[in-house]
């Protein structure tokens, strides 16, 4: 079978399909990976071909920002989201997806589920699609107007526009907000801490908890959100607290966030599973791959939200007690009394935990490859 994955360029939104990819690549299936061409060495090491189109996110977001009118492409506008996803993507990319698919020839195509291309090219090659998602369902108030914006590409070009007829869903229903019904075709999929190119199928075990005389939290903002001016002063309210750990992103060092901090351990781009070894708790900024892979291993979190569909996730924790959420503008000194909140209540322990054996009860990659490719067959 040949399976296309396709993905907005964007780490959040690319790792969460690795795992179902490597499945299919183990079961000896012919898997692509569209998305730019700054994933190559990360795809390179995976040892899953890439077809490299369409610009990187940076310029997506100067795009869509200009469309929708606003300075800041990163503010969780459903207008503003929508024409960074849909409108610039599909207009940036379309014509060399289309023509770097129709080269692979898929069977199937797997679309992360905020990528609009990879469902474009479904309907221009008439293949069956896939959505995976990469966190909790994604209200319709966005979700709506994504679509609009995408359809008008889909009419330009005389398409109709597909409906997935799968769903692939790494996240637990702890997560899922009220009222939620499951979408149609959904194939549960057991959510995993990024591992890197190393990653096998296993059973998840929560974290033991540690014996030390102070916790241990990771402090991490992601790829893209972590910059030394935000997080420095979250450090120096946390450093009396707990011994810290704290991700640099892609570009910062240890030095851009200045003198006096020899009691902190910094880390440049390290997969997650990695960090989470040996802490109590996880500060975050609230992305998708975080959330689910922090509570995959049974750990409370505190989730300071910064923009995209962090929010979402920041409401979902706090809703279900398993950590808890600090919204702007609360600053640093907020984030401290989240903190001692979360180390001092067994209820988040517990209820993180709980929510890790409902992860490891959940299919695994290589069950969800052997599920999808026979629905492909059947259909």
């Amino acid at each position: 079978m040949r399976i296309l994955f396709s993905s907005t360029p964007a780490h959040g939104h690319l790792m969460p399909l690795l795992p179902l990819a490597r499945a299919f690549r183990d079961r000896g299936d012919d898997v692509a990976v569209l998305t730019s061409a700054a994933f190559g060495p990360m795809l390179d090491a995976e040892r899953l071909p890439l077809l490299a189109v369409g610009p990187e996110m940076p310029e997506l977001l100067a795009e869509g920002a200009r469309r929708a009118g606003v300075d800041d492409p990163t503010v969780p506008s459903p207008a503003v989201a929508a024409e960074v996803f849909a409108g610039a993507r599909i207009e940036l990319s379309a014509d060399a997806a289309i023509a770097a698919a129709r080269e692979f020839r898929p069977d199937v195509i797997v679309a992360e589920a905020t990528d609009y291309v990879g469902p474009f090219v479904a309907a221009a090659l008439d293949v069956p699609y896939a959505k995976h998602a990469f966190g909790p369902l994604i209200p319709a108030e966005f979700t709506d107007v994504f679509d609009g914006v995408a359809e008008r590409a889909y009419k330009e070009r005389g398409l109709a526009v597909p409906t997935p007829a799968w769903y692939v869903d790494p996240c637990p229903e702890v997560l899922q907000g009220p009222g939620w019904q499951p979408p149609q075709g959904r194939l549960p999929l057991r959510t995993e801490a990024y591992r890197g190119p190393a990653a096998t199928d296993g059973p998840v075990t929560p974290a033991a908890l540690a014996v030390r005389s102070r916790p241990k939290a990771l402090l991490s903002f992601g790829t893209h959100f972590g910059t030394p001016a935000l997080l420095r002063p979250i450090v120096e309210a946390l450093a009396p607290l707990a011994d810290l750990v704290v991700t640099l992103g892609l570009t910062a060092t240890a030095a851009d966030f200045g003198d006096g901090l020899d009691h902190v351990e910094f880390v440049g781009f390290t997969p997650l599973a990695e960090l989470l070894d040996g802490v109590d708790l996880v500060v975050t900024h609230g992305g998708a791959g975080t959330t689910l892979g922090t509570l995959s291993r049974g750990l409370p979190m505190v989730v300071v939200p910064q923009g995209a569909d962090q929010f979402l996730q920041a409401g979902a924790v706090a809703g279900a007690r398993l950590g808890a959420a600090v919204l702007p503008p609360a600053g640093p000194e907020a984030v401290a009394k989240a903190v001692t909140e979360v180390l001092s209540g067994a209820e988040y322990r517990d209820n993180a935990r709980r929510a890790a054996e409902q992860i490891a009860a959940m299919p695994t990659a290589s069950e969800v490859a052997d599920q999808l490719a026979a629905a492909v067959t059947r259909a």
